[in-house]
């Protein structure tokens, strides 16, 4: 009431919930930086960090050299062979090659200890759900050290060719983050798959990976119950298993011939050096990990990501979510997903602990965990948020430690937010944006600028951004207006290879340039204020956002096609709430015959969520719409952002 009270008649819709201290606001990272180095980077134009935030973001741009050698310096970033500069001009990778030359390990800078930063300092804190009333676990960063070198060396011992893919499907715990670190140190490809995927998902993944081994569990343990995850790598058809008992020493039964027992996997090691592992230096562009997002043809993009965006996805996290040595980092979130590596790289680059709770976080025992761990900056997708104020079950825990929350993935609620804010004295939501095959993201926000809920203040550090307007052409910058969004191509830790598409015709085929540089694609739609806010409005092409997962509506029509013989054919549209929210799923259905169609409506949805449970069980049907017919373009194109239109309008289960 207070919020809405103050901004009664505000002239714009993205009014100010947080703003920045000036005291605070030089202990901050960047802060620091610029009153040390503000008239070297800047000239006699700084003034302090909250007035010349936007002015050493340009600078970020214009300087790429001097910008990003600095953050490499401040994140104790180390090479075995330093680059030659930081970026140099190169046709074969879009807007120009980053750390020309460069040879290092993603991996061992996580482990390595630097100034600030001790072998005893805490790597990781955790708790297993359940045990709420237990004290907490902690892995410094000398016992994490010693698990991902003990790790490495078994991989060697199953003698894989370096280079080749191994993949993790499991839940984000300890064991999950020192398996994915010792891939990378050994020289593997880590292949990222969800703990919530399907058996076809799976067995898809693998495939396009040419993946030769996995690690997975018996089972996800949730609120006691066991939910089954081998048997679905087992129905995938799936290489060689490394199977971890969720129950620590419980032996697991019925494996098959060719997998291995965690214990039998660890067991090939010669222990008297099985503490110690030389990480496998690789050039800056050597893959590390395969992550996937929906394309719009049904089958998922393959991105690789290299020893470079790890170092985008730590930069993102000084940068703008603060993160400093001795903060406590907490996501729920796992590897099959971008925030799941990016939790690592950003927690661990920078000397932060990353704190892990094995549970549900919809649940009070996640909140105490919260409070138990003092963790200090608390990432999460919105439906989370929604989920503790409609349950209440952060009550009575103490969140004083957190400095910021960030929020990505799907779009956000201001009530919901100013709910969450609450919860820690009223400390900004940093939003974020951005996306698999860019390494964290391309807008954000600052505490060094007002925060304004469900909005973004500025564009990533090192990124320029661009509006199209109706004809495709970029809206000049600083302006106000409303379209689909495209990146300026000289962007650190971007993508410049697809394994199952081709990179250019997925990202730059059809886009205008702007000085001599073809935009890069992005496929958001975006709006630019006149306070100089950002405000996302969903997808701009057919690819929709369910939870946090993105999606391609092709995928979920497949499968509403067949449910039964009356669907002639539906249309899958992700619809943003009116007030607010991420977007809730309406299947479009046109029957064959309409001159009878006598469907029960909620009998339709529920076949539909029964039928998706096979391609992902986090997909729900929030709501089913007949219609006469599609709207088609020419060439025959169903036209999503139409019926996208007409139903953010429309009651659930009604006709149009």
């Amino acid at each position: 009431m207070l919020y809405y009270g103050c901004y009664a008649g505000f002239p714009s819709a993205t009014p100010p919930t947080w703003t920045p201290d000036p005291d605070e606001a030089v202990l901050t990272n960047v802060g620091r930086v610029l009153e040390a180095r503000g008239r070297e980077f800047l000239g006699e134009a700084y003034k302090d960090p909250i007035a010349s935030f936007s002015d050493f973001h340009r600078f970020s741009i214009e300087n790429p050299e001097a910008y990003w050698k600095m953050v490499f310096e401040e994140m104790g970033i180390t090479f075995s062979v330093e680059p030659s500069c930081i970026l140099r001009e190169n046709d074969a990778y879009p807007g120009g090659e980053w750390l020309p030359g460069a040879v290092m390990n993603a991996a061992a800078n996580c482990l390595a200890v630097k100034p600030g930063r001790n072998s005893d300092d805490v790597a990781i804190v955790w708790r297993d759900e359940g045990k709420d009333s237990e004290p907490l676990n902690f892995v410094t960063l000398e016992e994490l050290r010693k698990k991902v070198c003990l790790v490495a060396n078994a991989l060697d011992a199953l003698n894989l060719d370096k280079g080749s893919a191994i993949a993790i499907d499991m839940p984000m715990n300890v064991n999950a983050v020192v398996i994915y670190l010792a891939i990378v140190l050994a020289g593997y490809v880590v292949v990222s798959i969800a703990d919530s995927f399907a058996a076809p998902a799976i067995s898809m993944r693998l495939k396009i990976s040419e993946t030769k081994a996995i690690f997975t569990q018996d089972y996800i343990l949730r609120d006691d119950k066991e939910l089954p995850l081998y048997s679905r790598v087992v129905e995938a058809k799936a290489p060689m298993a490394i199977v971890i008992p969720v129950r620590g020493s419980t032996l697991v039964k019925g494996l098959r011939a060719d997998d291995l027992s965690w214990e039998d996997f660890l067991g090939r090691v010669n222990h008297t050096k099985a503490d110690n592992y030389t990480a496998i230096e690789q050039p800056a562009y050597a893959f590390t990990n395969i992550l996937f997002s929906s394309g719009t043809t049904g089958e998922p993009k393959a991105i690789p990501w290299t020893h470079l965006t790890p170092l985008k996805s730590a930069a993102d996290g000084w940068c703008h979510m603060d993160i400093q040595r001795g903060d406590v980092v907490a996501w729920p979130t796992n590897l099959g997903w971008m925030m799941g590596p990016w939790l690592v790289y950003a927690s661990l680059l920078n000397g932060a602990s990353m704190a892990l709770y094995n549970g549900s976080p919809n649940s009070s025992g996640f909140a105490k965990f919260v409070q138990d761990a003092k963790v200090t900056m608390l990432g999460l997708v919105p439906s989370i948020a929604r989920s503790w104020k409609s349950t209440d079950c952060t009550a009575g825990f103490d969140w004083s430690n957190i400095r910021c929350f960030s929020s990505s993935g799907e779009a956000s609620s201001v009530d919901d937010y100013l709910w969450l804010m609450g919860r820690a004295c009223y400390k900004p939501v940093i939003e974020y944006c951005g996306g698999t095959e860019i390494g964290g993201g391309f807008v954000a926000g600052s505490l060094l600028q007002p925060q304004a809920l469900s909005a973004f203040s500025t564009p990533a550090m090192g990124c320029n951004l661009f509006i199209l307007d109706n004809n495709g052409n970029p809206l000049p910058q600083d302006s106000t207006g409303t379209g689909e969004l495209a990146l300026d191509p000289t962007f650190f830790g971007a993508s410049t290879t697809l394994l199952n598409a081709d990179h250019h015709d997925v990202y730059f085929n059809g886009m205008p340039e702007w000085n001599g540089k073809v935009l890069r694609r992005h496929g958001d739609e975006f709006e630019r204020t006149a306070d100089g806010y950002y405000r996302a409005h969903g997808r701009a092409d057919d690819t929709m956002n369910l939870g946090g997962i993105k999606v391609s509506s092709i995928e979920i029509e497949r499968i509403c096609n067949r449910v039964n013989d009356t669907i002639l054919e539906t249309a899958a549209i992700g619809v943003p709430p009116l007030g607010g929210g991420p977007e809730q799923l309406t299947i479009a259905v046109v029957f064959k015959d309409q001159s009878s169609q006598t469907e029960d409506l909620n009998q339709l949805k529920l076949a539909f969520n029964t039928a998706l449970k096979k391609l992902n069980p986090l997909f729900k049907v929030s709501s089913v719409v007949v219609v006469p017919s599609l709207p088609r373009t020419a060439s025959n194109k169903v036209m999503r952002r139409v019926l996208r239109k007409e139903f953010t309008q429309q009651p659930k289960h009604s006709k149009i």
